[in-house]
C-alpha cells in the first residue's frame, strides 16, 4: 500500500509538463502587475508614513521608530490581504489577468502570501546590491572593481 503523500518521479514530470502551458507567456503581464502594485504600495506606504509622522508627534518622537519597518510591513500586509484573499491576486495582477495558486492548485493563505512577499524583497535587495557593486566597479576611474591590497 502506498502513502497518499508519496509522489513518484513520473507523476512529478507529468505535472510539470501539464502545468508548463499554464505559466508560459506570463513574464510581461507579471512585470506590468509589479509596476502597478509598486505604485499602489507606494501610495499606501505614503499614507502609513504620514500616520506614523502624526503618531510621532503625539508620542514625542517615540512613534517615529516605526519608520524603518513602514515600507516592508505595508508591502507584506498588501500581499497578505490581496493574494491571500478570495481572488488570489493583487490589484495589478487582476489588471494583468494573473493570479497566484499553490503547486497543488489551491489558494495561498495570508501567511504564505506575506512570506512570499518578504522573500521576494530580500532577493530583490540582494540582487540589486550585487548589481550596484558591479556598476560602481565599472564606473571607477581605473575601470576595475575596488580591491584591498594588504602589504606586509
Amino acid at each position: 500500500m502506498t502513502s497518499p503523500l508519496a509522489v513518484t518521479t513520473s507523476s512529478l514530470q507529468e505535472r510539470a509538463i501539464s502545468q508548463s502551458g499554464r505559466t508560459g507567456g506570463v513574464l510581461v503581464p507579471r512585470l506590468v502587475a509589479y509596476v502597478i502594485d509598486l505604485f499602489i504600495v507606494g501610495l499606501i506606504g505614503l499614507i502609513v508614513a504620514m500616520s506614523v509622522s502624526f503618531l510621532g508627534l503625539i508620542t514625542f518622537g517615540i512613534g517615529w521608530m516605526l519608520f524603518p519597518i513602514v515600507g516592508i510591513c505595508t508591502a507584506m500586509a498588501y500581499a497578505a490581504i490581496t493574494i491571500g484573499g478570495v481572488r488570489q491576486a493583487t490589484i495589478g495582477m487582476r489588471v494583468s489577468g494573473v493570479r497566484v495558486e499553490r503547486s497543488d492548485g489551491g489558494a495561498p493563505d495570508g501567511i504564505t502570501a506575506a512570506a512570499h512577499c518578504l522573500l521576494f524583497y530580500v532577493a530583490t535587495f540582494t540582487v540589486g546590491l550585487f548589481l550596484l557593486t558591479l556598476v560602481i566597479g565599472v564606473l571607477r576611474r581605473d575601470g576595475r572593481p575596488a580591491r584591498r591590497r594588504h602589504r606586509l
